[in-house]
């Protein structure tokens, strides 16, 4: 019905009365801002919207566990009463739906986690992204280091480069921000599975997030099963 060019099963947030499934639809540009859709039973899918800078605010002071029930409310004035004064000054309720909370999560997640290959995608002059055909998957040898796997969303730490850091890089290639310099350090376990054939890579920040990659192949993907927390103790643990 969206008309979208490719469809990716992002995963699913489980809830304590159920679980929400998420897919995401892309169009022709790979860096553009994502399509997403929830369901709660696989049949029956509805489009979310987009995520606003306030909704990831509010989302951020909600902890404990998803309900599972998109139209549960959680009242601000409980959990932070600034921001429910705030909302209230507005002539707006100081409620946050558990639909809003659930479109702030998926954003944060695909910001902080969301990871592809070095190489996979590449972008035109024009500043589009696009798959890159001449991609062959990493050697094994690559594969094993987290300087070969980026983040797909826009970079931050690119921008803080100097020239001369910048000077070894592909613009064409190396337009998205490396894992090796994320914080904590020591975020991201990586394993090879099935005698060294496969390589995986888990987030310790969000616990359930899994990326695999097939080396000298096309093949990877990632997806999310958990309960939708962040693993706020990480730095603690490590």
């Amino acid at each position: 019905d969206y008309r979208f060019e490719r469809v990716w099963f992002w995963g699913c947030i489980q809830g304590l009365r159920g679980a929400y499934y998420i897919a995401e639809g892309l169009g022709p540009n790979r860096a553009a801002p994502r399509s997403r859709l929830y369901s709660l039973n696989c049949l029956d899918w509805s489009l979310l919207t987009p995520a606003t800078k306030e909704m990831l605010a509010l989302a951020e002071q909600l902890k404990g566990r998803f309900q599972g029930d998109p139209s549960f409310e959680y009242h601000l004035a409980e959990i932070n009463a600034e921001a429910a004064a705030r909302l209230a000054e507005g002539g707006r309720e100081p409620v946050i739906k558990e639909e809003a909370r659930l479109i702030a999560t998926i954003e944060q997640i695909d910001r902080e986690v969301a990871i592809v290959p070095r190489g996979a995608f590449v972008k035109t002059p024009l500043g589009s992204v696009h798959e890159n055909r001449h991609f062959e998957g990493l050697s094994l040898l690559e594969a094993k280091k987290l300087s070969s796997y980026f983040h797909f969303t826009e970079p931050v730490n690119l921008k803080n480069k100097t020239l001369q850091e910048k000077a070894d890089l592909d613009p064409s290639t190396d337009f998205l921000d490396s894992l090796e310099h994320d914080i904590p350090r020591g975020s991201w376990s990586i394993q090879l599975e099935k005698g060294g054939t496969v390589v995986v890579l888990r987030s310790l920040l969000w616990l359930g997030l899994t990326f695999y990659h097939v080396p000298k192949t096309k093949q990877f993907g990632y997806v999310y099963f958990g309960t939708g927390e962040k693993n706020l103790d990480l730095p603690f643990m490590l």
